[in-house]
């Protein structure tokens, strides 16, 4: 699996995709689909499910639909990465070749709505929330929708921020897993030496945010004020931001936090040098498999900061149908985009991927597996309150910012406030673009 595959948001050219996008507004786009009454109605996919369990249990679920379905066929088409299918899906839309169905991000569906090339879900379901929605946790609801109040995504891969730990390293030190960020603090600081790190974490690049951005986001919405306001306006010098980052540059000072990339807290804590890693709910097979039964993995949502109340941050993509697609390619996708966020679909693919179910309804049919993975209830459980990227176009770009701060203040020794400035100027920059466009 590649990085872009657990990672949160990724930025890439969102602003030059949004001026290709507006010359293709309103196209309509063809490809591999026939909408032939005379023969099955074939629909394509575009996702970048290519590796490992993912694709085995995405091909095993469709193969499953079509023969509940044999009049409609899908065409699974796979991409590398997050940020070649954005691109992919961007080129295939100025093309006029569009796939029926693609996986986005909410700043991408912003910007594919912007410019008319993807359909509401009222258009295909005929209710804006149809019958499924009610199911759905509730910060997976909030994620769907767009600022117009529209909904224009349909849920498929979701996760949320886990906290892994060396269970046997913390009770070897008489520590109790933390539940506050202080507690996170003095514990990560307590085992550091030695050999051992208490966090290893990696910014990431500006084009894809990794762990230590997604650290500090939700260290500043622990502190009160997330990096995003819900408009999309950046908040990334607010007083909780810079202890957000001063508090990681704290740890850093002390021994207690590594800079690494390509999984460096799952690396380091499978090889016992570190003792917590900050990751998506859906890395757990990865966190085991680097761990190789060595200690007993610890597993536990994110810890409460100053404000007490718990937070997180929502992972994964949406899918949303193109506009190119004719009437039976719009029904029969809107047929497969609800059978993959079914109860049964959403248990074998949270059971086999590491993915967190949408439904709570998908529990009861995965009683064998939290047996033996008895982190998935509450990780699952914030599902009802983490908070996702906000839908808007220049929010990816924005968060590049983030990381050129990360680096200077971890990296270069830049006072915590002074890298935020900056941070921030940039990124009400990329509003202002991404307004404009």
């Amino acid at each position: 699996m590649t990085k872009n595959t657990r990672s949160r948001r990724i930025a890439g050219s969102a602003l030059a995709a949004a001026t290709v996008l507006a010359a293709v507004a309103g196209c309509s786009s063809s490809g591999s689909k026939d909408g032939a009454s005379s023969g099955p109605t074939t629909i394509s996919f575009m996702q970048i499910m290519i590796n490992g369990s993912q694709k085995s249990t995405l091909v095993k679920l469709t193969n499953d639909f079509e023969t509940a379905n044999p009049n409609i066929k899908v065409n699974l088409e796979y991409q590398p990465d997050y940020g070649t299918l954005h691109a992919k899906e961007t080129a295939a839309i100025a093309a006029h070749n569009a796939p029926t169905i693609g996986q986005v991000y909410e700043s991408w569906a912003a910007q594919y709505a912007n410019s008319q090339v993807i359909l509401p879900v009222s258009q295909y379901a005929g209710s804006d929330k149809p019958d499924q929605y009610s199911s759905f946790y509730a910060g997976v609801q909030k994620d769907l929708a767009l600022p117009d109040g529209k909904n224009w995504m349909w849920p498929f891969n979701k996760s949320v921020q886990v906290i892994y730990s060396n269970s046997d390293l913390l009770k070897s030190k008489g520590l109790a897993a933390p539940t506050t960020w202080d507690q996170f603090a003095t514990d990560a600081k307590a085992v550091s030496g030695n050999g051992v790190t208490g966090i290893a974490i990696d910014p990431g690049t500006t084009a894809s945010p990794a762990s230590g951005t997604l650290m500090f986001q939700a260290l500043a919405a622990s502190n009160g004020t997330p990096d995003f306001a819900a408009d999309g306006t950046p908040q990334l010098n607010s007083p909780a931001a810079v202890q957000a980052l001063s508090y990681l540059v704290d740890l850093k000072k002390s021994g207690a936090l590594q800079i690494g990339t390509n999984y460096p807290g799952e690396a380091a804590l499978g090889a016992q040098k570190g003792l917590f890693d900050l990751s998506s709910a859906a890395g757990y097979y990865y966190e085991n498999q680097a761990v190789g039964g060595k200690f007993a993995l610890g597993t536990a949502v994110l810890p409460t900061g100053s404000t007490g109340q718990p937070t997180n941050v929502m992972s994964g993509t949406n899918l949303v149908e193109f506009t190119g697609a004719s009437k039976a390619q719009q029904a029969a996708g809107w047929k497969y985009m609800q059978f993959l966020a079914s109860a049964s679909s959403q248990a074998e693919w949270a059971g086999q991927t590491g993915y967190l179910p949408v439904t709570a309804a998908a529990l009861p049919l995965m009683s064998d597996f939290i047996a033996k993975n008895p982190y998935l209830p509450t990780a699952v459980g914030a599902l009802a309150y983490a908070v996702a990227e906000p839908p808007y176009s220049w929010v990816a770009k924005a968060e590049g910012e983030e990381v050129v701060a990360l680096q200077a203040a971890l990296d270069k020794g830049t006072d915590p406030a002074t890298a935020l400035n900056t941070a921030q100027t940039n990124a009400l920059a990329d509003q202002k673009a991404g307004a404009a466009q």
